[in-house]
């Protein structure tokens, strides 16, 4: 797949669907069983100056802004989810800058300009050529100690699931190795019974810890397998269950 070509096909995706998006209140799978333990990953945040790449409307830059972020900027490929986000300022006034921009140069930001770098399910959109030119750009714009944190669906998910709702890649060919850099289209489901397109370009576990270390992240990172917790069948047993001990998505924390 060509370099434009995926962020041509990525920006017409969310271009299309960015008014489905917006929310104040978590309300897509995700929401529940991703977000919060991405955002806990970044704590403390009060008073750090703070990246969110691939922002979408503003749904986590709001949140980690609401917790003491002193500066919080948000990029994101889709100028429709930059206009929603910065519809959603003029509405709650918060602070944030946004901004259309790509996460594979991020020139306007300077050298070790930013605390924390924050891409919740954006490295998953990207070839591997892509994640190693943006993890690249965040080492270059992260100060000395300072944070990236990222999720991306689980690398085993998709060739563990079939097609059902809330949550599924549709794999044609079940190589895990094969299919590396192939593009894979999925949905993801809204706890209202809506679902949204999404896809992502398979990479191995093996290829995300090859860039972070070619971008000169040297540390070892924390990893966390995130997946249905009892407290989710608690509050809506119908909509997790379908995905009980499953390896849904990944959380890495590393310092630069």
């Amino acid at each position: 797949m060509s370099f434009s070509t995926n962020k041509d096909s990525t920006r017409n995706l969310y271009n299309r669907t960015a008014s489905q998006w917006i929310r104040e209140e978590p309300s897509v799978l995700t929401d529940f069983t991703a977000r919060p333990f991405v955002i806990e990953l970044c704590e403390p945040v009060s008073g750090l100056r703070v990246l969110d790449l691939g922002c979408g409307e503003g749904y986590c830059s709001r949140e980690l802004r609401r917790r003491g972020a002193a500066q919080v900027h948000g990029i994101d490929i889709s100028e429709s989810m930059i206009a929603a986000a910065n519809q959603q300022e003029v509405k709650d006034s918060l602070g944030i800058h946004y901004q259309v921009g790509c996460a594979t140069n991020l020139q306007q930001f300077g050298d070790h300009e930013m605390d924390l770098v924050v891409a919740v399910f954006v490295l998953s959109y990207l070839t591997m050529q892509q994640t190693q030119q943006c993890m690249a750009e965040v080492a270059r714009i992260l100060r000395p100690g300072g944070r990236f944190v990222f999720s991306v669906p689980h690398p085993s998910f998709p060739y563990m699931r079939e097609t059902a709702s809330p949550l599924y890649f549709q794999v044609e060919d079940k190589g895990y190795f094969s299919q590396r850099d192939q593009q894979i289209p999925g949905r993801l489901w809204k706890r209202d019974g809506s679902s949204l397109n999404i896809q992502l370009v398979h990479k191995t576990l093996e290829d995300y810890f090859d860039a972070l270390k070619s971008a000169g992240f040297n540390t070892m990172p924390t990893l966390k397998e995130l997946h249905v917790t009892p407290e989710h069948i608690a509050l809506d047993e119908s909509f997790f269950s379908p995905l009980i001990d499953l390896p849904l998505h990944l959380a890495i924390q590393v310092l630069q």
